[in-house]
């Protein structure tokens, strides 16, 4: 199993290309389904959740290809030859349950595995069964599979999510586009990737309005065409690359960053002591003082602070000067990184979804085991500032969500390598 040893070194300089959307390219490869006409996606990372995905519409008979070294996948659904999506694929991750919507809207049933993922809470699919039960949908749960059935289609519904859900929203949005007449979605999930899918289907030929807002409007349509279309800027990634030189110091350019995907994130790094400037090709980002400034954050669905990036946000507030609170208001069970730093060193008191953090003069090198994928790139960045050597175990986690992250870090002075294990 491989790992990832870092060696805090100082200031980082340089550049990072920021790749396409993991969870926008999840979203969209499943739209593939909704049609008989090629789907061609550009700007695709390059991610074993890609790789899943594709090995799931694969299994449903649809073809994928992956070309110009992964950056472009090329998909097409016009001969499907099963609508079941088996376990031993789907536990691998929780982005499975997309295949749902658009199986049944287009085929009228689908048998679908209760989808896995990372462990960081219960993050049940009920929102997603409860929108396509509105639309006609009759739903069987048995033995770990989602029996549904739409025998006439699905039909246009008024529903209100109780919880914004951004799953849930994306597989009732892509079912929605075929159902016959107009379908409402209250309280609907307003995150750039769903936008990103919003214009994608209609590029398709889908009929959609209030992309962004809580509220969408979808007048079905008999048939969606073919597409080309490019996957948004992964903010999370770019989240993540600019708390590189927040925490070691130096200056960091993020290409393809965008403000408008980060703005709250972006707030909470001016207010820790990091300047971020716009650039012709994307944002500039340096620590403008000695020593970050400890900052309180409350997770919340966009355009509020990010929960993908809690974990990275806490490894700076580590090393910051005073104490910090994080409040996890999203996922359950979302602070499993918390013991890992404080192997490094940290100070870190975790109640609930509340982490009190204070601040150390220097974190320490230490071998920390990453728990799940966006805790995995966080005990990577807290080796930056760390003295000595951090050794980040289980490091498939991080490959699950972002591509070269070696490559990336060392081309900007990062001493940073994986040791390839058995």
């Amino acid at each position: 199993m491989d790992s990832i040893v870092i060696t805090g070194n100082g200031p980082l300089n340089g550049v990072i290309p920021i790749a396409g959307a993991k969870n926008a390219c999840l979203t969209l490869m499943p739209a593939t389904l909704l049609t008989d006409q090629p789907l061609t996606l550009t700007n695709a990372p390059r991610l074993s959740d890609i790789r899943t995905m594709s090995q799931l519409l694969g299994s449903l008979g649809a073809e994928v290809a992956s070309l110009q070294d992964g950056k472009v996948l090329a998909l097409s659904s016009h001969d499907l030859t099963s609508h079941r999506a088996d376990y031993e694929i789907v536990r691998k991750m929780r982005a499975s349950i997309l295949v749902l919507g658009p199986l049944l809207a287009r085929y009228g049933h689908a048998v679908v595995s209760l989808p896995g993922g990372c462990a960081i809470g219960a993050r049940p699919v009920d929102l997603h069964l409860r929108a396509l039960e509105a639309m006609g949908a009759q739903l069987d749960l048995r033995e770990g599979y989602v029996h549904a059935t739409a025998p006439g289609g699905l039909r246009g519904a008024r529903f209100r999510f109780p919880l914004v859900s951004v799953g849930a929203t994306e597989n009732a949005l892509m079912a929605a586009t075929l159902a016959k007449g107009t379908t409402i979605l209250e309280n609907a999930a307003r995150e750039p990737e769903i936008v990103d899918l919003a214009r994608c289907l209609m590029r398709m030929g889908a009929q959609i309005e209030g992309a962004g807002t809580s509220t969408l409007t979808i007048e079905g349509v008999s048939s969606l065409s073919g597409a080309t279309h490019a996957v948004v800027t992964d903010r999370i990634e770019l989240g993540t690359y600019m708390l590189a030189p927040a925490i070691a110091g130096g200056e960091v350019e993020c290409l393809g960053g965008r403000l408008d995907l980060v703005q709250a994130f972006v707030d909470k790094l001016e207010q820790a002591g990091v300047e971020v400037v716009e650039t012709s090709r994307g944002l500039k980002v340096s620590r403008k003082t000695d020593r970050l400034r400890a900052v309180n954050v409350d997770t919340e669905p966009f355009p509020g602070f990010p929960t993908d990036l809690q974990a990275q946000f806490m490894a700076a507030m580590c090393a910051a000067e005073g104490e910090s609170v994080l409040q996890e208001h999203i996922f359950e069970n979302r602070f499993m990184h918390a013991p890992e730093l404080m192997r490094m060193g940290a100070r870190i008191d975790v109640h609930g979804g509340t982490a009190r953090v204070t601040g150390v003069d220097q974190l320490r090198g230490a071998p920390v085991m990453a728990t799940d994928l966006r805790a995995s790139v966080s005990l990577i960045l807290a080796g930056l500032a760390a003295r000595g050597d951090t050794v980040v175990s289980r490091v498939y986690h991080l490959d699950r969500g972002y591509e070269h992250v070696e490559q990336k870090l060392g081309a900007c002075g990062a001493r940073i390598e994986r040791i390839t294990g058995s």
